[in-house]
C-alpha cells in the first residue's frame, strides 16, 4: 500500500506565530528549525514511499527546500492542516492509499507512533481515519494542569469508547480528576499525538463539510470527522521511556529542549 507523509507547516500560528522556523537546541548544542526536525521525524519511517512539507509561505518553502525537503505549495486558505493536506494531495496529483498528516509542532514524535498508525491502517481496511494517543505519565499529566492554571492551551485529550473508537478530543484535561486522587501509575488521561492517517476518500469528505460547532469550540480539526459520523480510531502507542509534547505556546520551548538535552 503507498504511504506519503505530509508535514503541513503555516506562518500565521495564532498562538506562536513564526512557529515553524523557531531553532531549538539539540543535544549537541547545533540548533535545528521545527519544521526540520519533524521532517527528519517522517524521514525516518521506514516504508513510506514520500515525504513533503506543505505551506502556503515563502519563507518555510525556502527553509525546508534548503535542508533538502519536498515541497508542496498550497492555498492561503486552508483551515487546518487536515485541509491542507487534502489541498496538497489535489493540487500534486498524489495517488497513494494511506495519507499521513504528521503536524510541524511534534518534533518529539517517535518513529514508532507513525510505525503502528500506519499498520493500523494497513490491519484495517475499514478505519477511514485514524490518530494515536499516548497514556500520560505523572510529568506529562502535570504540564497539562500546569498550563491549564496558567490560563495557557497545551495539548489536548483523547476519549474513547472499548472498541478504540474516539468520542472526543478536548484542550481540556479529560476524563476530570479529583486532585486529590490522582494515581501515581495507571493515570486514565490519555494525550491525543498530532498525527492522522486518513484514507483518500475521507480526506476529500472533509473538505467537503461545513466547520462543526465543537470544532469551532475546541479549535480541532478532527472533531469534524465526529460531527459527521465518521469513525476514528485511536491507535494506543507506548511512550518507550520518552517524554511527548508538541509545541504549542513559547512555554514549551524551554520544555522540549530539556527532552532533547536528555535524549
Amino acid at each position: 500500500m503507498k504511504t506519503v507523509i505530509l508535514i503541513p507547516a503555516r506562518y500565521a500560528s495564532t498562538r506562536y506565530p513564526g512557529k515553524p522556523l523557531v531553532e531549538l537546541t539539540q543535544k549537541d548544542g547545533t540548533k535545528k528549525s521545527l519544521i526540520r526536525m519533524s521532517w527528519e521525524v517522517g524521514m525516518s519511517v521506514p516504508g513510506v514511499d514520500a515525504v513533503h512539507v506543505v505551506t502556503d509561505d515563502d519563507r518555510i518553502r525556502e527553509a525546508a527546500e534548503g535542508f533538502g525537503a519536498s515541497v508542496i505549495m498550497t492555498s492561503d486558505t486552508c483551515e487546518n492542516g487536515t485541509a491542507r493536506c487534502a489541498d496538497a494531495l489535489a493540487r500534486a496529483g498524489i495517488e497513494a492509499d494511506i495519507i499521513v498528516n504528521l503536524q510541524g509542532d511534534a518534533p518529539l514524535t517517535p518513529t514508532w507512533f507513525l510505525e503502528d498508525l500506519i499498520a493500523a491502517m494497513k490491519a484495517d481496511p475499514d478505519a477511514e481515519v485514524a490518530t494515536p494517543v499516548l497514556q500520560c505519565d505523572r510529568m506529562t499529566y502535570d504540564m497539562f494542569i500546569e498550563d491549564r492554571k496558567a490560563g495557557r492551551v497545551g495539548g489536548t485529550t483523547a476519549v474513547f469508547n472499548r472498541n478504540n473508537h474516539a468520542l472526543y478530543f478536548s484542550k481540556e484535561v479529560l476524563p476530570y480528576i479529583d486532585p486529590g486522587k490522582v494515581p501515581t501509575e495507571d493515570i486514565p488521561v490519555y494525550h491525543h499525538v498530532g498525527v492522522y492517517a486518513y484514507r483518500p476518500s475521507a480526506l476529500a469528505a472533509y473538505t467537503s463539510w461545513p466547520e462543526g460547532q465543537m470544532e469551532t469550540r475546541e479549535g480541532l480539526e478532527q472533531l469534524r470527522f465526529l460531527e459527521n459520523g465518521r469513525t476514528m480510531a485511536c491507535v494506543i502507542v507506548e511512550g518507550r521511556g520518552r517524554v511527548f509534547w508538541e509545541l504549542n505556546n513559547p512555554a514549551d520551548v524551554a520544555r522540549i529542549e530539556s527532552v532533547l538535552k536528555d535524549m
